[in-house]
């Protein structure tokens, strides 16, 4: 007798309903909600729950696939450890328990704000006329100062440090929607305003720091006409780099590096209990972010010093949310949404280098035949076999960041002189270990400081910790880190790596 088909109605969200067949029952939960996540192009982690035909259709969580209706109303539960559902609980309240200063990374388009009243009457009239007979706009010193200073304000509601390429986007996005402030004379139109924006962003950043806006402020005090021994103004500036959109807030208002300890103590010992109230937990974090941020940007702490100080770095939850109120990104969910979505082609593309000659084809060569051999290739495993290639494939040496310890042979891991890297534990030298490790460790400063069972988990979180402890990327892996940040996280689309750069044209290459 023929199987019967699965007739799925998926409600992804109260007003998002999508029907899925299925050809046959799925193997497990998991391969269902895999499914699901690559039809719909789903981004985040969920549960699933269904309605119970036996009790008037109630809903059920599903955890055995055995339980799935032929026919079936499955309801997506979002479950995004990482994110401010965990927050918004409203049990706990602490004071000025805020969100970072900003919201929004940059945008692809510049969003041109409104002038004062006074600025945009002149425009508007200016833009019909240069409409008409294309003659453009002469202003006062006090309107330009005023367009000025108002898109220097809405840069910095970004970036407090915009880079040429932003500026330059500022400024043809303001011709753009004003053409009577074209410059005749420039070739661009608009190359004058984006060097009047430099000098303007530039002022503004020194009011800020006179204000005592701690992201400009840590940067003053150098060397000067009236301090001719300091450091030189522009050596060692302490700014985003990675695409950080919280790089460096302000303590919470009312708030001071005395109360805000307080609350670090608070954590410090709610972490050691064993039942953890893990909705508290979050909200300290919350509040004492810019303390923490302000530890690890200006005093240069050790690792280990850092973790001790906040032991809650240790629990992958306030990774990922740390993770999440530095860039506005979810960790988790965009890492393995992008890595999977991108794990057919790049294993594609691993394989072709394999069949060819050369160190880089033998290293990938022997990697694959160990992949071919895995009972189960599922997306733990594919995820693994990309991530193991990835460095291979740019030409980069992982020996001394992948590293194995087996506790049958040593009692003690030899980690000593890893300053960033994963430890697969087991006990067997397997060939295999990495792709069905026992146990894999994050690695900081020759410590382990968590342990995962995935690779992917264990990279993800490792990257994550980069940036919660703003540590540099290996200089031997800098292109595979590169292609992390940039073409799998999306975090800043500026200039890449020449391999890395080859990488991503291949990989969005259309055959």
């Amino acid at each position: 007798m023929a199987a019967q088909n699965f007739l799925l109605h998926v409600h992804i969200s109260s007003d998002i309903v999508r029907k899925m067949t299925l050809s046959s029952r799925p193997e497990s939960v998991n391969d269902l909600k895999t499914m699901i996540k690559e039809k719909f192009k789903l981004d985040f982690d969920f549960n699933l729950s269904y309605e119970d035909p036996d009790f008037d259709g109630q809903l059920c969580s599903l955890v055995d696939i055995e339980e799935l209706p032929q026919k079936a109303l499955l309801k997506a539960v979002r479950s995004e450890i990482d994110a401010s559902s965990v927050v918004s609980d409203d049990t706990i309240t602490l004071p000025h328990a805020v969100t970072p200063d900003r919201a929004e990374r940059w945008p692809y388009v510049f969003p041109v704000p409104t002038f004062s009243y006074e600025v945009e009457l002149i425009l508007g009239e200016g833009n019909a006329t240069c409409e008409k007979t294309g003659k453009t706009l002469k202003l006062s010193r006090g309107q330009k100062h005023d367009i000025l200073e108002t898109l220097a304000a809405k840069m910095h509601s970004f970036k407090a440090y915009p880079n040429d390429k932003e500026v330059s986007m500022v400024a043809e996005a303001l011709v753009t929607k004003h053409p009577s402030l074209k410059e005749p004379g420039s070739q661009t139109g608009w190359y004058g305003w984006k060097n009047s924006l430099k000098f303007k962003m530039g002022n503004y950043r020194t009011k800020l720091s006179r204000a005592g806006f701690h992201e400009v402020a840590v940067n003053c005090g150098k060397r000067s006409r009236n301090n001719p021994d300091k450091q030189a103004p522009h050596t060692n500036i302490k700014r985003p780099k990675r695409a950080e959109v919280n790089f460096l807030p302000n303590f919470p208002i009312g708030e001071d590096t005395a109360s805000l300890e307080q609350l670090r103590l608070q954590i410090a010992e709610e972490v050691k209990n064993s039942d953890k109230n893990l909705v508290l937990i979050t909200k300290l974090m919350q509040t004492t972010f810019a303390l923490r941020r302000k530890e690890v940007i200006t005093e240069n702490l050790p690792v280990g010093d850092i973790l001790e100080r906040w032991p809650a770095f240790k629990m992958e939850s306030q990774i990922c949310s740390e993770f999440h109120k530095i860039t506005n990104v979810n960790l988790k969910n965009h890492f393995y949404a992008v890595l999977d979505q991108h794990a057919p082609r790049l294993l594609s593309l691993f394989r072709k280098k394999a069949a060819r000659t050369g160190k880089v084809s033998e290293v990938l060569s022997q990697l694959f035949r160990i992949y071919d051999l895995q009972e189960n290739v599922d997306v733990h495993v594919r995820r693994a076999a990309v991530l193991r290639a990835l460095p291979t494939y740019l030409q980069e040496d992982d020996s001394n960041f992948l590293k194995t310890w087996d506790v049958e042979q040593s009692d003690e891991p030899d980690i000593d002189a890893v300053p960033l890297g994963l430890l697969s534990i087991s006990g067997n030298s397997s060939d295999a270990t990495f792709f069905c490790p026992e146990k894999i460790a994050v690695v900081l400063e020759g410590t382990m400081v968590i342990d995962f069972s995935t690779l992917a988990d264990a990279f993800a979180m490792l990257f994550g910790l980069t940036y919660a402890l703003d540590l540099s990327y290996p200089k031997e892996l800098a292109n595979t880190f590169d292609f992390t940040q940039k073409v799998l996280m999306g975090l800043e689309d500026g200039k890449l790596r020449p391999r890395v750069l080859s990488l991503k044209n291949e990989l969005f290459a259309v055959e």
